[in-house]
């Protein structure tokens, strides 16, 4: 999987909220100022060659569709960012996040709690998930 730029990453979020939809759909959800109907038109069908979106042809329409789920795109792009900016720490991530907006322990707490439980859903291992 790769990386996506900014603009496709923009499409993709819209996409993955309407699950569905024809480059029209995607425009309408798009903030002002919008761009070129031909501009997302072209950054869907780069996405389409990119692997994350599918598409249903009607006539010289396409729906179009995402086929990487949201949460797997977060992943990975976590996954990059930690490694990238924290070492793949977890704990340098928490510390950075925790000196820059000035958290205290209470809420330190809380967010390790809450990754702590996160982690458990998603551990296949883990007895609690089905």
């Amino acid at each position: 999987m790769k990386e996506l730029t900014k603009a496709e990453e923009e499409i993709m979020q819209i996409l993955w909220k309407l699950q569905r939809g024809f480059v029209k759909d995607i425009l309408e959800e798009m903030p002002e100022p919008k761009p070129a109907y031909n501009t997302v038109s072209t950054i869907v069908r780069i996405l389409e060659k990119k692997g994350f979106v599918g598409y249903t042809a009607f006539g010289k329409s396409h729906e179009y569709y995402p086929l990487v789920a949201e949460d797997k795109y977060k992943s990975f792009f976590l996954k990059n960012f930690m490694s990238g900016y924290f070492g793949g720490s977890f704990e340098k991530l928490v510390s950075f996040f925790a000196k820059d907006n000035n958290l205290d322990v209470k809420e330190i707490d809380q967010l390790m709690r809450h990754v702590k439980d996160e982690l458990k859903e998603e551990d296949p291992k883990d007895g609690n998930n089905g």
